[in-house]
């Protein structure tokens, strides 16, 4: 186990302007609210109509850096940990220092990509770079525009997704604070890595190739093989995650999983046997907003007033790849 003394400093979050309602959605794909309601459990999310990625990750950094009293200039590394780009290139972290003012400001900017994990890889690995002095104050940023990879025709995956994005500054925690990362585990089995796929936008299919085939440029997922993979190899992974430190899970005082949706929410719950309570879940009203979803639950759990400073809160979630990533901190 490896601790590193690593304070999340403050948090930011943007949604887009356009509410969807799971009546609207319903209207829009030809089936009944209530089916939605039942699938996906997903009553409002937001979509972005004349927004980017990277300008709602810049609106979320900039509600973050108020909040900590900080400006751009105070940040020493911009990382992007969004599932999806904005564009093939440049990368997206480029284009929100961009929309944050700082193009002359040589504010090093990069990606960090593990699709739903992102958020929780990048802050797993830039801790390490903080605590061993590469950098001081860092800016991570998930920002998604998930609906524009949505194939409207899989009705039931159509449902889960919502965009937005949300944003966090991390530096290394002083003498006087007990906030830390306590231990962190990332997992792969790749026998699931077509469960959930995006096969264009790289390079081993050509543009040329798509024509108006859905299954080249919008998602698609195996639900069952996902929850079936997920419920056999969760329980041993919280496991193996918490045997370093001797916690329980019992012990910490909130758990923030990837919202992927309300029934996986409700699976975790189950496998874990913890109560509703302890649970961060804001599925119902945000939607699946990818790698954004995590650092969104974690802003809203702080301004909710559902952690505080000291607490032991666990981030957790799954990804296409197959991956399971978790990190036990203390706030």
């Amino acid at each position: 186990m490896q601790k590193r003394k690593i304070k999340i400093v403050s948090t930011g979050k943007y949604l887009p302007k356009t509410e969807v309602t799971a009546k609207q959605l319903a209207a829009s794909i030809g089936t009944t609210e209530d089916w939605i309601l039942k699938k996906s459990g997903v009553e409002v999310r937001y979509f972005a109509q004349g927004e980017t990625a990277s300008q709602m990750g810049a609106f979320a950094a900039k509600n973050a850096l108020e909040a900590a009293n900080l400006s751009i200039k105070d940040i020493d590394c911009i990382i992007s940990t969004s599932g999806v780009p904005e564009q093939a290139l440049p990368c997206n972290a480029a284009l929100i220092q961009q929309h944050l003012g700082a193009e002359d400001s040589g504010i090093p900017a990069f990606d960090i990509n593990s699709t739903c994990l992102s958020f929780i890889t990048g802050l797993d690995t830039i801790s390490y770079l903080i605590a061993a002095g590469r950098y001081k104050q860092v800016l991570l940023v998930a920002t998604e525009v998930a609906s524009q990879g949505i194939n409207w025709q899989e009705k039931e995956s159509s449902t889960l997704f919502g965009d937005g994005a949300a944003a966090v500054i991390i530096s290394s925690t002083q003498t006087h604070e007990t906030a830390e990362i306590i231990t962190s585990r990332m997992e792969t089995y790749s026998k699931g890595a077509q469960m959930t796929e995006c096969r264009g936008g790289g390079n081993k299919h050509h543009p040329t190739e798509y024509g108006s085939n859905p299954d080249y440029f919008l998602f698609r997922m195996d639900g069952r093989g996902i929850f079936r993979l997920t419920s056999q190899i969760l329980p041993g992974f919280i496991e193996r995650l918490l045997a370093p430190t001797g916690l329980k899970i019992t012990e910490m005082q909130m758990i923030i999983p990837h919202q992927a949706s309300l029934m996986a929410i409700r699976l975790l719950r189950s496998q874990l046997g913890v109560p509703a309570a302890k649970v961060m879940v804001i599925a119902h009203n945000h939607g699946n907003a990818i790698a954004a979803s995590i650092p969104m639950a974690l802003h809203e759990a702080i301004v909710q007033g559902k952690i505080k400073r000291g607490d032991k809160i666990m981030l957790l979630g799954t990804s296409a790849g197959f991956s399971v990533g978790g990190i036990v901190l203390e706030f």
